[in-house]
Order: C-alpha cells, then structure tokens, then sequence
C-alpha cells in the first residue's frame, strides 16, 4: 500500500468532502480514484475493501477506513484537529455530528423531488435550528471548543458556504459566523484550498447527480 494518502470516491462532493477539506488543513497531501461506473463500486464492495459496502474509503496508514465519521477522526487526532480533554472531545464530537446531520440536507438537495419545498425547509432548519448554536459560541471565542482550531471549525465553514452557495441571504443575521469565516479563510492551507484549482470540489451539477444515481442505483 502507497505511503501517500488515497481518497476513493466520485469525483464530486458528497460524504468526501469533508475529508478533503480536514486533509487540505492538516497539509496531508492525497491521491484520489474517481469511481464512474457501478461495476467499480461492485468491484469494490465485493472484494473486500469496504467493510459494510459503503463509501466514501479512504486509505491511510497501512489501513481502509470507510464510515466518514470514523475517517474524520482518525485524521482530526493525527494531525492534532481534535483534544485529548474529554470534555472537550465530546464538544467537538457534538458539534461535528450536527454539522453533518446539516450538511446531509444540504447534499441531498439535488436529489429532492421537490426540490423548492426541501429547499424551504432545509433554509428554516439552518437559520433556527443549526446556526444560532454556533452564533453565541462565537459570541464568546473565535473558535468553537477550546480556544483553537478544531475539526469542527473546520466543518462549520465547509458547512457555512455550502449554505451560502444555495442560499445567498441565510447568514445575514449571524454576524459570528460571518466573522468566523473571515478569519478562517485567512488560514494559509484554507486559503489554499479555497483557490480554483484545488482538489475542492464545485456544487453539484446534473452529471454528478445523474453519476451518483447510475452507480447506487438511487
């Protein structure tokens, strides 16, 4: 197995991107395999490679880690993303797992039948539900779990502009968050990953959406 990181995904968003972004923080660079093909997942899942069948999978250190949850951490301790206090690490845990629980709705989107009322309602749930949590913790910190950068900074901005890409106006009346995202983007490794080029991926368009389908036959 390669020394170097390898990410096996589509070549898109989804439950990878997260991992690309920690990774891109953390300065790890990584390979990627794009699947395009339902045959190239069956091959996958069938051989071995994923434990319960699913992606995304990342292979790190003599290992393949599938579960995005279980990835993110892995990395976050490595690279120092995460806290070794307990009442810190169940802090970040939480608010990493309600970033995800959002960023599920928001990934989700082009996939909606009715895509105008999920829209709706993923808006509403952002606005009241999500986003006034992390607005008074920045009320009080410049970062959200002991004053310095964590995996769940990280998500709150990957999480941030992805609701700002499909709805332009949401983050009017959060002026932390606002905030945080500015000092945030002026992290070199955030700055450059930020840039065209990187290995972030663009908003979902209607061919990774129809990639997406043909290959789990969604």
């Amino acid at each position: 197995m390669s020394d170097k990181v390898v990410l096996t995904y589509l070549n898109g968003r989804g439950k990878m991107e997260s991992i690309r972004w920690l990774l891109a923080v953390a300065g790890v660079e990584f390979d990627e395999i794009f699947l395009t093909t339902r045959q190239q997942y069956l091959t996958l899942a069938h051989g071995g490679s994923l434990m319960f069948q699913q992606l995304p999978l990342v292979e790190i250190d003599d290992m393949k880690l599938i579960q995005s949850k279980a990835i993110l951490n892995y990395i976050a301790e490595k690279y120092n993303l995460h806290s070794k206090d307990p009442k810190e690490r169940v802090m970040i845990n939480m608010f990493s797992e309600g970033l995800m629980d959002l960023m599920d709705l928001i990934m989700m989107l082009p996939f909606s039948v009715d895509g105008k009322l999920q829209a709706m309602y993923v808006q509403a749930r952002a606005k009241k539900r999500y986003m006034p949590v992390f607005e008074r913790v920045l009320s009080r910190s410049d970062y959200l779990v002991g004053g310095r950068l964590t995996l769940a900074d990280v998500q709150l901005l990957e999480c941030s502009l992805m609701l700002e890409e499909n709805f332009p106006d949401v983050l009017s009346g959060f002026p932390n968050i606002k905030a945080f995202q500015e000092r945030m983007k002026k992290i070199p490794a955030i700055e450059k990953f930020l840039l065209p080029g990187s290995k972030r991926k663009p908003k979902p368009d209607e061919v990774y959406v129809k990639t997406v389908k043909s290959i789990f036959k969604l």
